[in-house]
């Protein structure tokens, strides 16, 4: 069966069972939430990558959900992964490359909001020191930035700033009259 012949909305799972019914196990068919904490992204910064938003980034990341290979495609360029370190395999573990990359790309954010936020001249040059050394084993690593170091994050029943404040009633008068 081709994919034009699938009914639309195949292979997305419905209730718990893989095969739609509730029955059964869930069976896992990507690593994609595995992988995205490993690079330590969020889901927020994949959906700005993929050009999606993050309800449907959540959606993908179910393992049990059955994804096009195009799909699995622009995740491997939003993750920057090799897309076999997307697929389920026989062992859990991802390989050692990117592993080693996931803990590298954790200490450049780690030397680089140290940088940011150095007081003393010493500490800071300790800090590029360390950014110079990262940047020769893995010169990816040049584009990262530092770990967020302002604000709290939202849980997502709360409500920014903007949602509470008022507006006059002049801001929906039409202005065509």
């Amino acid at each position: 069966m081709s994919i034009l012949d699938r009914p639309l909305g195949a292979g997305v799972p419905q209730g718990n069972g893989a095969n739609g019914n509730g029955s059964g196990p869930r069976k896992e068919l990507h690593r994609l939430l595995a992988v995205r904490r490993l690079q330590g992204i969020s889901r927020r910064t994949v959906a700005r990558r993929l050009n999606s938003d993050v309800a449907t980034v959540r959606r993908q990341e179910d393992p049990s959900v059955d994804l096009p290979i195009s799909q699995l495609y622009e995740w491997q360029r939003a993750l920057e992964v090799p897309v076999s370190e997307l697929l389920v395999e026989s062992d859990d573990s991802l390989s050692q490359p990117l592993l080693r990359r996931a803990q590298l790309v954790r200490l450049m954010k780690t030397a680089l909001a140290i940088r940011e936020q150095a007081e003393h001249e010493a500490v800071n040059t300790l800090a590029q020191t360390l950014i110079d050394q990262l940047i020769e084993v893995m010169p990816e690593l040049r584009g990262v930035s530092a770990w967020h170091a302002v604000g709290k994050r939202r849980r997502l029943d709360e409500l920014g700033v903007a949602a509470h404040r008022s507006l006059s009633d002049d801001v929906f008068i039409d202005l065509t009259d």
